[in-house]
């Protein structure tokens, strides 16, 4: 997590994420830089808008729960649409920690 953090920090101030940035904050913080988890994590960073992909995380439980159901709507709609809402929301986990993942 610190080698995501780092490229917040570098991000919040303003600065170049990249690797001499996150290689720097990693050890100024005491942290023995591992390159290739570092050129990994650029990677996946490359031709990602961070501020938008932080307002999606922020909104993703919220939005995750989808609309109300209606008082029109069947019992049996109703536990079909949370079936499918909880597979979509599983789903959508698994590929945002698919990028990631090979950072950990």
């Amino acid at each position: 997590m610190e080698y995501v953090y780092s490229a917040m920090v570098l991000h919040s101030a303003g600065k170049q994420v990249d690797e001499a940035g996150i290689s720097s904050i990693l050890t100024a913080a005491g942290i023995e830089p591992d390159e290739t988890r570092i050129k990994a994590l650029t990677a996946c960073l490359e031709g990602i808008d961070i501020d938008e992909a932080i307002k999606e995380g922020i909104a993703m439980p919220t939005a995750a729960a989808g609309p109300a159901p209606t008082a029109e709507a069947p019992a049996e709609e109703k536990e079909e649409e949370e079936e499918e809402d909880d597979r979509n929301e599983d789903k959508e986990k698994e590929e945002a920690a698919a990028g990631l993942g090979s950072l950990f």
